[in-house]
């Protein structure tokens, strides 16, 4: 029996909601066996980020070498990268054909609001490891990072995409969670056409790695098969339905957790 492999590499979150551990869960509940390659490990909760530690290098890149040598992997989604060292071993990899379908998330801000991702890294995620990503995953904040200026409105959303595309990303999803208004609309772009992907808001705190999860539902997909707007349709799908799951919990004192198993309990 084939069984669909997908790799995160990317922090530890302590509290379980986000990094490697959303990852985890949202491979496993989408039915793709999760391997992962830490790059930090974080000390936070659903309040806050409290402290955080950048892995070596060379350890990173011992874990990435250790799965792809024995396990192998059909996707890679990549999250919190520390600093432009640990963006280089995982550029490096890609460059060698060893990340197959790379999802890029460019993890820069917490949900609680705490910066995950130091300054000279930023460069190395938006000119050495963004041509390589299959498709890249910003929120509206890390999109603005990545253009280098405010984006407001739906046409500047739309030239943004366009302009991340022309950064080497074969696919933009544009998340829409943090706009405004009544509904959520991410926008899918290649450099040609755009797909629109709408849901009504949850009204909830428990939206805590809701980044990180779509991002490896999507990866999880592409593992299994799927073409990128069939993953992005069918991850954007399983995440609205683990954050109106996770309405009636209650895990922390902040942002809790979305439901990754909800189909299941």
């Amino acid at each position: 029996m084939t069984v669909a492999r997908a790799m995160t590499i990317a922090g530890s979150d302590s509290g379980g909601g986000a990094g490697i551990q959303a990852d985890l869960k949202a491979f496993s509940a989408l039915g793709v066996f999760g391997t992962s390659a830490i790059t930090a490990i974080t000390a936070q909760n659903t309040v806050a980020v409290t402290a955080a530690l950048a892995l070596e290098p060379g350890l990173v890149a011992a874990q990435i070498d250790a799965v792809i040598d024995d396990i192998g992997v059909d996707a890679v989604k990549t999250g919190m990268m520390a600093n432009s060292a640990i963006v280089d071993v995982v550029v490096d990899r890609a460059a060698r054909g060893r990340l197959p379908k790379l999802v890029v998330d460019p993890v820069l801000i917490a949900k609680s609001g705490d910066t995950l991702l130091a300054e000279e890294a930023l460069r190395a995620v938006r000119e050495r490891l963004t041509p390589h990503a299959l498709a890249i995953t910003p929120n509206h904040p890390e999109a603005e990072v990545l253009v280098g200026h405010p984006i407001e409105g739906d046409e500047a959303v739309r030239d943004a995409a366009r302009a991340i595309v022309a950064m080497g990303a074969r696919w933009v999803l544009m998340k829409g969670g943090h706009r405004a208004g009544a509904e959520l609309l991410n926008l899918l772009h290649d450099g040609r056409s755009f797909h629109e992907l709408r849901a009504p808001r949850v009204d909830t705190r428990n939206t805590h790695g809701t980044g990180c999860t779509l991002a490896s539902a999507i990866t999880a997909r592409l593992a299994l098969g799927d073409d990128v707007p069939t993953a992005v349709a069918a991850a954007h799908a399983y995440l609205q339905a683990a954050i109106a799951a996770a309405k009636a919990r209650a895990i922390g004192r902040g942002h809790g957790p979305v439901h990754h198993f909800h189909a299941w309990y």
